[in-house]
């Protein structure tokens, strides 16, 4: 049996643009539809297998249906911008898929669908297939013609059985029931008064539309109804005219015409690579047009010659690459692929001094440091890293899709391709000294991997007794405060349950704030209750007890949990995660141990040093705000720092007009407010909810600062017009930060853009700063063979463990390299403390 497949184009871009989360490429041409239609459209081509096949989309031409009826799909929303950008592209995408791409003037999608599937009938072993999210279609099921109907769940294939069941009509019956019940999403007009369930209702006892009015007088037919048909009798017509697609177009083309030849996969693989919709090249196994047969398959011993422990090669001086599969460590050296299958260990000579090509580099490591391995002679070439610099933010795409995008071969995962690598990591290193980012990559990212190791390794030792009573106190404290609620609340109630707790404040205690009921209740998030605490002390309760139960949960048991049987908690630093350049951290994330309230910090006193060691602590001052300084060249600013001035103080002074000497406590809180918010590009609206005070005062605060910063005032107004023209921002080391944002459709998506271009070069450079402070602290204490080991970082903080005899010693170090790490037109300053837990830290000058 041969296969007609026909596409509702319109329907299924739709489906895609609105379904599938916004993709850009790195300079900002949205991509999102065109991923998932083409995703979406090749699983049914790969499903049916078809023999014809076609897509049709609707034009912006009036069609004869505007013709006949002037308010025909009036009312509808115009295609957002965002999606009318894809069609052409899309449309480019499907025709090199193999589909034949059909419009017709005056006609709308539908009926070129209509007038393709019923040429099934033209041939007695041929059956047609739609697909489609448009439910007007499902009028064409008959014997030969099933519907593929897209819905949010799957794709459910609608025969002439399955259509009857569901609707209890018979689907040639289909356009009548809508010519009674009308349709709003085209504007048709129906018999007014008449809905769905007594449309259908008619349709069951008189089958179509003439049955209807045949038997008008029938007693089926109630007084009322009939003479609602009666007085639109017209507009049924008209309804049943303007919903029947029409199956007879005049398209002027043949089965012949759309037969379908797979795809042309040179002109695919050129297609997908300007979109940069790598993952896809991957998925449909495409080539660059010159390398039509560099496919790799998974026959590795047919490439790979194995070796023993005695065959393993030196590698001291030279650039080996590594895949480690869990059979085996696949290698490439000296033009020879070689795969070793015995106790990794014994790889030693293989990877010390050795340049080793990798993809995620941080397992070898850790594998190395489980062996004893010195991973600090060995320069490790992480393709992962190489992948991060080159596009940060947008995921790991993975060493095949790599593979595919810059050597345009193809490659299985989990196929070992050491060789590959090699001719990978030479690709990339060119595309990353073009991007003027060498500097991020060999001088930061690949030197700081085996310091993330090992920091990782060590761990961050806890006292597991001391948070186990402190979560029974919090506990404790919890039972306390919902029994304080449910007092003030004069009932018990489930204090989880945002929908209960939203009654008892607004109907039951009357706490009105003029918010309104929505589908879920009324709001009860952080925000709207911190807006309620004036109208009753339960909202101080309620705040505080949510407080407590997410300290509980999220840290005490889960802490104890993470740690190993020697009470240390082993963090996983995410390099290559963040599009600014800062590392995060998971499993446990350790960096949002809580800080800003006191009951929050108290986690921190469970964080101990080792018996016979010390914690030093050390933590860059105010470091946005110098960089801001020196990226903007703001004298004002600069000489604030150099005279060694408290710059909060200062900017009340300028901000409030008045002197220093007069700047109030809380005046100082609203200045620091703005000096941090003016770096991520602050609204008035923003920081007058920041410090409780009205939007036209926040305003005027802002333009007041902005008027004795100058210099940051243009420096900001010139990093977003050159992030708008390049479409990156750059850190002082060149780190780049790409923002789609800003060639967004939408005002909102712009104004996040521009929010990014401020803070991105300062954020950056702060992540840049860090790291190689993380780099030379480490480099220091082992050169000094100081018994001192880093043990955390947290955005501008690391953590120092250190033998107590000579913990002044690496608080020294600590500081030196910290605040020397990075010249700047103003200092770089680093407050050093110490002490045996992370929170009773005490200052030292060391």
């Amino acid at each position: 049996m041969k296969k007609i497949l026909v596409i509702d184009g319109n329907s299924i871009i739709n489906r895609a643009f609105y379904g599938i989360r916004p993709l850009t490429t790195k300079s900002g041409k949205q991509t999102g539809a065109i991923y998932g239609t083409v995703n979406m459209i090749a699983k049914q081509l790969d499903t049916i297998k078809p023999d014809y096949a076609a897509v049709a989309f609707d034009l912006k031409h009036p069609t004869f249906r505007h013709e006949m009826y002037d308010g025909y799909k009036a009312g509808r929303h115009p295609t957002p911008p965002e999606l009318l950008e894809q069609f052409d592209d899309a449309k480019e995408c499907l025709r090199l898929m193999g589909l034949s791409v059909l419009s017709l003037p005056g006609w709308e999608a539908d009926d070129i669908q209509g007038t393709i599937a019923k040429m099934a009938w033209d041939s007695e072993d041929t059956e047609s297939y739609i697909f489609s999210g448009d439910r007007d279609l499902l009028q064409l099921i008959d014997e030969k013609v099933t519907v593929l109907l897209a819905t949010n769940q799957e794709t459910v294939a609608m025969h002439r059985e399955e259509f009857e069941a569901k609707y209890g009509v018979k689907p040639e019956c289909f356009v009548d029931m809508k010519a009674i019940m009308g349709d709003s999403s085209d504007n048709i007009p129906g018999v007014r008064g008449i809905g769905p369930k007594g449309a259908e209702n008619l349709i069951k006892n008189f089958e179509t539309l003439d049955g209807i009015y045949e038997n008008i007088d029938d007693a089926r037919i109630s007084r009322g109804v009939r003479e609602k048909l009666l007085s639109d009798k017209d507009n049924a017509y008209l309804s049943q005219r303007l919903a029947r697609i029409d199956t007879k177009a005049p398209i002027g083309v043949t089965l012949a015409d759309i037969e379908y030849r797979g795809f042309d996969k040179s002109g695919l693989y050129k297609k997908l690579s300007e979109l940069e919709l790598n993952s896809v090249i991957v998925k449909f196994g495409l080539n660059k047009p010159e390398e039509k047969d560099a496919v790799l398959t998974d026959a590795k011993t047919a490439s790979f010659r194995e070796i023993s422990e005695s065959e393993i090669p030196e590698g001291r001086g030279k650039t080996v690459a590594i895949y480690r599969a869990t059979d085996g460590v696949y290698i490439n050296i000296n033009e020879e692929n070689l795969v070793y299958k015995g106790d990794f260990s014994k790889l030693s000579p293989l990877i010390s001094g050795a340049s080793v090509i990798c993809y995620d580099g941080k397992p070898l490591c850790h594998a190395m440091l489980e062996e004893g391995m010195d991973i600090s002679k060995t320069d490790f070439l992480d393709l992962l890293l190489y992948e991060y610099v080159l596009n940060p933010g947008s995921g790991n795409a993975g060493l095949s899709s790599l593979v595919s995008m810059f050597l345009g071969k193809s490659v299985k995962d989990g196929v070992p391709c050491p060789e590959l690598m090699r001719e990978l990591e030479g690709a990339l290193r060119t595309k990353i000294e073009e991007s003027g980012q060498s500097d991020i990559l060999f001088k930061i990212e690949l030197p700081l991997l085996p310091v993330l190791a090992k920091t990782e390794r060590v761990g961050f030792k806890i006292n597991p007794l001391g948070i186990a009573e402190f979560g029974e106190a919090l506990g404790e404290l919890a039972e306390e405060l919902s029994g304080r609620i449910f007092m003030q609340a004069g009932e018990v109630f489930n204090l989880n349950s945002p929908k209960q707790l939203g009654e008892v404040l607004h109907e039951k205690m009357g706490l009105n704030t003029g918010a309104k009921k929505g589908k879920t209740g009324y709001h009860t998030d952080a925000e709207t209750l911190m807006e309620m605490r004036h109208l009753s002390p339960i909202i101080d309760d309620i705040l505080e007890y949510r407080q407590v139960t997410k300290l509980k949960s999220t840290y005490t048991q889960p802490l104890i949990d993470a740690c190993d049987e020697n009470n240390r908690i082993h963090t996983d630093f995410k390099q290559a995660l963040t599009a600014t350049g800062r590392l995060s951290s998971a499993d446990p994330n350790l960096q949002n141990i809580p800080i800003k309230t006191k009951m929050g910090r108290e986690l921190r006193r469970f964080f101990v040093a080792e018996d016979g060691y010390t914690l030093v602590d050390a933590d860059y001052s105010q470091i946005e705000l110098r960089i801001l300084a020196h990226i903007s060249d703001d004298y004002t600013m600069r000489e604030s720092f150099i005279a060694g001035e408290d710059i909060h103080t200062r900017t009340a002074a300028a901000v409030f007009g008045c002197s220093e000497e007069e700047v109030t406590p809380e005046m100082r809180k609203r200045a620091k407010a703005v000096n941090f918010g003016i770096v991520y590009g602050i609204s008035g609206f923003s920081l007058a909810k920041d410090i409780g005070t009205s939007v036209p005062e926040a305003t005027k605060y802002i333009k007041n600062y902005l008027m004795n910063y100058p210099s940051i005032d243009r420096y900001l107004e010139d990093v977003v017009k050159s992030a708008e023209e390049n479409g990156y921002t750059a850190t002082i080391m060149g780190r780049r930060r790409y923002i789609p944002e800003l060639k967004a459709a939408k005002a909102p998506l712009r104004a996040f853009g521009k929010r990014v271009a401020m803070n991105a070069p300062i954020q950056g450079t702060a992540a840049d700063i860090i790291k190689l402070a993380m780099i030379n602290v480490d480099k220091r204490l082992t050169a000094e063979g100081l018994d001192a080991r880093l043990v955390m970082q947290v955005h501008d903080e690391l953590i120092v463990e250190a033998k107590e005899d000579i913990a002044d010693r690496a608080a020294l170090v600590l500081q030196e390299e910290m605040e020397k790490t990075f010249a700047l037109s103003v200092p770089l300053t680093a407050e050093v403390t110490k002490g045996r837990n992370w929170l009773e830290q005490n200052a030292i000058k060391p």
